[in-house]
């Protein structure tokens, strides 16, 4: 999946992109790159994740049909091997407001617990997420029981 992802990230987010894709295109797509590799974690992903994903994606960014396809086909393609998050995370820190990345841990934590469980992957990519992100580890908890007490 790697490769799969530097391709991704080449295509849509490198620095010579600037010019043709817009900052703002470049940044939700690295944004829903990181919300694919949540629901492809614990290597099983259920209609109900598929469907949180698809809502998120539209809901938070306005994303297209087809461009909605193509990242989740990116990480359909192959199964999660070891992924290096900081081409992502780091274009979300240099543009992104403190809680424009706690509402990104918040939409994760949906998209975790969107089959009802919370497997120890998804919770590890969660909290190495936030880490990177730079998101305080109050704000961690608290984005993850706001989603709790929404689900019940």
């Amino acid at each position: 999946m790697i490769t799969k992802l530097q391709k991704f990230f080449d295509q849509y987010l490198s620095e010579d992109k600037e010019d043709s894709i817009p900052l703002e295109r470049r940044l939700q797509m690295a944004t829903a790159a990181l919300m694919v590799e949540m629901l492809h974690v614990d290597e099983q992903v259920t209609t109900e994740e598929d469907e949180k994903l698809r809502q998120l994606l539209k809901q938070r960014f306005k994303l297209d049909s087809s461009e909605i396809d193509s990242l989740i086909d990116l990480a359909h393609n192959e199964k999660h091997e070891a992924t290096d998050y900081f081409a992502f995370t780091s274009l979300l820190n240099e543009h992104y407001t403190q809680q424009q990345k706690i509402n990104l841990v918040e939409d994760l934590w949906q998209l975790a617990y969107a089959d009802d469980h919370l497997d120890k992957y998804e919770e590890h990519l969660l909290r190495r997420l936030a880490d990177l992100l730079h998101v305080p580890h109050q704000d961690f908890i608290r984005t993850k029981h706001k989603t709790l007490k929404n689900i019940s």
